[in-house]
């Protein structure tokens, strides 16, 4: 387990997923501002489940965020679309409603940008948020991101389009003590 101030970050467990099924992507507004795919149904128990971890998937590092004091699962984190030549990331955070507003956010940012640039050796991770989502904007500056730049109308959630932000972070940039 990757640890944290406050969560440490695992691997998925099987009965990680109807939780995170129901609370995260049945969740059909949720699932829209958190994903670039269209939301659709998909059936309780199914391997095509989002929540589902392909091992075999090299470009993806899927972690469940569980709080440290509790061991309860509060989450789920990726490094995505990792590509070992360019040596740079994604990250995704999604945390389950009860457990925002908690602070669980920065530190799952601070942890895998240690899992990033540590353990995996990468130079460069990027987030995209949207823009109005104050909590993961707060999250990767309070890590040292830097906003890149606005990528308007580029969303369509929910019946419109909004904007992303995109954020990046260098190896060089990243300071592991830099969480608030």
């Amino acid at each position: 387990m990757l640890k944290g101030g406050k969560v440490g970050l695992r691997a998925r467990h099987e009965d990680d997923i109807p939780i995170l099924q129901a609370e995260l992507y049945d969740d059909v507004a949720n699932h829209s501002r958190a994903d670039t795919r269209p939301w659709r149904p998909i059936t309780p128990g199914s391997t095509a489940a989002k929540v589902v971890v392909d091992d075999e998937d090299e470009r993806l590092a899927a972690f469940s965020v569980v709080e440290l004091d509790s061991g309860t699962l509060v989450g789920s984190a990726e490094l995505w679309h990792i590509d070992n030549h360019n040596r740079s990331a994604h990250i995704g955070v999604t945390l389950l409603p009860s457990s925002r507003g908690k602070g669980y956010g920065t530190d799952v940012v601070a942890v895998l940008c240690h899992y990033a640039f540590t353990v995996r050796g990468l130079r460069r991770v990027q987030i995209e948020t949207l823009a109005d989502s104050a909590a993961m904007l707060r999250a990767a500056e309070r890590n040292g991101f830097a906003r890149e730049g606005v990528l308007r109308s580029s969303a369509w959630v929910m019946g419109e389009f909004l904007d992303e932000v995109l954020l990046g972070l260098l190896a060089e940039e990243w300071k592991p003590d830099s969480k608030a």
